[in-house]
């Protein structure tokens, strides 16, 4: 069992750094709206693991009248912050903003078990760390072309390392990474100039991501700037409560964009672009930063909902795919795009775009809840991978790296032949003919 601290020994529950807002948990009336949306709730079926439930709950916090415990820790950690419930809530509650601040109070007022707690740095302090995830990486590629990953899958050892092991069923082949330019020059008439994040899992796990993103980007017209000096967002560590960090991260993004002097921010990795849109949260009571976050978060942009908004440009060639869109819950939810993917696939002769039935159901991947709460998570990926099996899509289309390695393991788990690709990969192979072939 966990320990609470001493910091929060007091009257109240909540310390007085970034408390959950009381204006936000005020303005709930419990109506149940949230509750068929809310994925914990429909799987687990607890009143307590529903946004309705989980506001209760900070606010008995709140107000004196309970502390942080194991099961509050519990409840608050097995949200999957999928969002889902702020579009489905009448009265406009921000749920996402005092989740994220209510793990931010367990982050400093509450002790994990000590194996929990190395795990949970051993995850955070990588995931955001770009030396330690070029090691890792090489590493893992070396790993996978030495045949081994092969070996340690059919032997079965994997099971005996357990979340480790359960980590690894979710390693997607690592390709050699390219350096893409600093500068990517814009085709035709230029519309504006624009730098990209390169993001942490999408620059290592997924690099072919963000090589598609930078060619269609400069092929609509844009001039790419690449700043070599960025580094994490702070996404993942916001999510997880870690939000004093996560700012420290903020402010270096800012700053190395501002420096690019850009028309716009472009994501395509749909957490890291819902948090950077929310800068201006994060950094509301910081007298440097908050204007700038303002003015920030105003200019991302993610990279569907950029390219979108006007005509594409060049020779879209034909591709004959049958291709599902599974809606990222940061994308669907937190940014509120869920138009504009669709509109570019459907703009592309031959491919033939088959609605999925809960679209915007999480799939268990949510930023590293899969790594954290596996058993729960895999009961989502379960049901997202039954949906898509009846659109009989040869594609999945995805706007998120989790959701990418997630929705690509229950494939695999179930011997189903289907591509994951990003949307800014289907529009590239337009433009080069061809998708590209499986790493």
């Amino acid at each position: 069992m966990g320990q609470p601290t001493a910091e929060k020994t007091g009257a109240r529950g909540f310390d007085h750094i970034d408390p959950p807002d009381t204006e936000i948990y005020l303005d709930c009336v419990h109506c149940g709206f949230c509750l068929p949306t809310c994925p914990t709730y429909l799987v687990l079926g607890n009143e307590m693991d529903n946004p309705r439930g989980r506001i209760y709950l900070m606010r008995a916090v709140d107000e004196g009248k309970a502390k942080i415990t194991d099961r509050f820790v519990e409840h608050m950690n097995l949200c999957v912050l999928c969002r889902a419930c702020e579009t489905a809530c009448p009265s406009g509650v921000k749920f996402g903003f005092i989740m994220e601040a209510a793990r931010g109070q367990i982050e400093r007022n509450y002790q994990y078990p000590p194996k929990e707690r190395r795990f949970r740095k051993f995850i955070l302090d990588t995931f955001t760390d770009l030396g330690r995830m070029s090691t890792l990486t090489s590493l893992l590629r070396f790993y996978q072309k030495l045949g081994l990953q092969k070996l340690a899958r059919s032997s079965g050892v994997l099971g005996f390392f357990g979340r480790l092991g359960k980590m690894e069923a979710l390693l997607p082949p690592i390709p050699d990474r390219q350096e893409l330019p600093e500068v990517m020059p814009a085709k035709g008439e230029k519309r504006g100039r624009v730098g990209l994040l390169m993001g942490c899992a999408q620059r290592f796990f997924l690099p072919q991501v963000n090589e598609a993103t930078a060619r269609v980007l400069a092929e609509n017209g844009f001039e790419v700037v690449i700043p070599k000096d960025q580094a994490c967002c702070g996404s993942l560590l916001v999510h997880e409560g870690e939000r004093e960090r996560g700012k420290g991260f903020a402010r270096e993004t800012i700053d190395v964009f501002e420096r690019a002097s850009v028309d716009f921010i472009v994501v395509n990795a749909a957490g890291c672009g819902s948090v950077m849109k929310e800068y201006w949260e994060l950094l509301h009571n910081d007298p440097v930063y908050r204007e700038r976050a303002e003015a920030f978060s105003k200019k991302v942009r993610d990279a569907s909902e950029l390219i979108a908004q006007a005509d594409l440009n060049g020779r879209l060639r034909e591709l004959k795919l049958k291709v599902t869109y599974h809606d990222a819950c940061h994308l669907a939810h937190g940014q509120k795009v869920r138009l504009q993917p669709r509109k570019i696939l459907k703009a592309i002769p031959g491919v033939q775009l088959v609605e999925l039935a809960e679209s915007d159901f999480c799939c268990g991947s949510a930023g590293v809840y899969n790594l954290l709460e596996p058993d729960v998570a895999q009961k989502f990926l379960d049901r997202k991978i039954d949906r898509i099996k009846e659109t009989g899509a040869e594609v999945v289309v995805s706007a998120n790296p989790g959701c990418t390695f997630q929705i690509e393991k229950g494939l695999k788990e179930q011997g189903l032949n289907i591509r994951v690709l990003h949307p800014m990969e289907v529009l590239d192979g337009a433009y080069q003919g061809t998708i590209p072939p499986q790493p």
